[in-house]
């Protein structure tokens, strides 16, 4: 059991290399939620990684939490992003939930998610079009949000509303898996990230006490583009590179193991392989540079933060695209095979590109940003 988190690679990489590898295919190939995964991650402590140490937590900043979710990302895509959804969730916990919340968070036993996205806002997720009003018994909540990872499986939703009463985009409230009025519009049955439980979820008369707000009536855009945002671009690069990572290895084994019988050779003898595979190498590698630098903007405060982390994302979302075409390219009619693992990462990358920010809207920022106009 790791307590303190001092030793977590070591243990990080023995849950990785003894549950998290071995479950992957099932969970892709059934569309199952990585439970073994997730709880060998509770059990190990990693799912307290951004929670604080006074609540049982490590108190990992980005930089190790990103280093967590790209291990995971190797061997599982969505046991990857799961945790990325729980650590997003947790930090805004962090901030502003009750000490018993962040506690259970830190130990596992609340699994935390993100639910932003709906159908009416779309790829806009800091502009909800759903509801809170005040009655006799709280804070009703009105919503179809579009997806929710982990949407049966988490404890509670990091939710997003339209202010109660206040001025401003949205708020911020803290909303059980299992009250009334919560449909999860599951299984999820998706070309990627196939365990990870993304699902519609809807809120009909959903009642929560008003206790439940997290931060201020009115600041969600706050918390979302303060807090949120950057963690979240950080760690879907961190799951996107680890994808890459993940499929270069598979690549290279395919390419080192696979032979030609008549000339005696592998295909890894072939310049051309070679050449594929070097830009696979290369490709991943300048992805993991600009993620690197991101993280290290945030750390020092730097005035070009926010336009890394918008960077980081797009970055990796468009390269992990090359980089599993290269892979598939490699390894031929292979590559269609569930056993050499390339289709899956393949699958999984695609993800990136149209989890919002999407990068298309992440192209728009960055050029607003270039070009000195405000973002929104």
């Amino acid at each position: 059991m790791n307590t303190n988190g001092e030793n977590y690679r070591t243990v990080l990489n023995q849950v990785c290399e003894s549950v998290i590898s071995k479950e992957a295919p099932e969970v892709d190939q059934k569309g199952i939620f990585p439970s073994r995964s997730i709880q060998a991650l509770k059990e190990a402590g990693l799912l307290g990684a951004v929670s604080a140490t006074e609540v049982g937590g490590f108190g990992f900043g980005p930089r190790r939490a990103a280093e967590i979710i790209r291990r995971i990302a190797q061997e599982c895509g969505s046991t990857a992003m799961i945790v990325c959804m729980h650590y997003c969730g947790a930090v805004v916990l962090e901030a502003h939930a009750d000490k018993d919340t962040r506690r259970a968070a830190a130990s596992g036993e609340h699994l935390s998610t993100l639910a932003f996205s709906e159908a009416g806002s779309r790829s806009h997720f800091w502009a909800p079009t759903s509801t809170a009003r005040k009655n006799g018994r709280g804070v009703i909540l009105d919503a179809k949000k579009s997806w929710v990872t982990s949407a049966s499986q988490a404890t509670a939703y990091v939710w997003s509303s339209k202010p109660l009463a206040a001025e401003g985009l949205s708020t911020i409230w803290l909303v059980p898996a299992k009250a009334n009025g919560i449909k999860v519009q599951g299984p999820f049955d998706g070309l990627g990230l196939r365990g990870n439980d993304s699902s519609p979820v809807s809120a009909d008369g959903v009642t929560v006490s008003e206790t439940a707000m997290l931060g201020e009536d009115g600041k969600g855009f706050d918390v979302m583009m303060g807090v949120v945002l950057p963690l979240f671009n950080i760690l879907n690069a961190a799951c996107t590179i680890g994808l890459m990572e993940g499929a270069v290895q598979r690549t290279a084994k395919h390419a080192g193991g696979s032979r030609y019988a008549h000339v005696d050779s592998s295909l890894a003898d072939l310049p051309t392989i070679r050449n594929y595979i070097a830009r696979m190498r290369v490709k991943t590698d300048m992805a993991g540079g600009l993620l690197e630098d991101t993280i290290s903007a945030v750390e020092a405060g730097r005035s070009d933060a926010m336009l890394r982390v918008l960077e980081c994302k797009a970055s990796a979302g468009e390269t992990a695209t090359e980089v599993l075409d290269l892979a598939m390219r490699v390894c031929g009619g292979a590559a269609f095979r569930k056993d050499v693992g390339v289709e899956r990462y393949f699958r999984d990358t695609r993800a990136a590109g149209v989890m919002a920010p999407t990068t298309d809207m992440l192209y728009d920022f960055i050029g607003k940003a270039v070009c000195g106009l405000p973002l929104f």
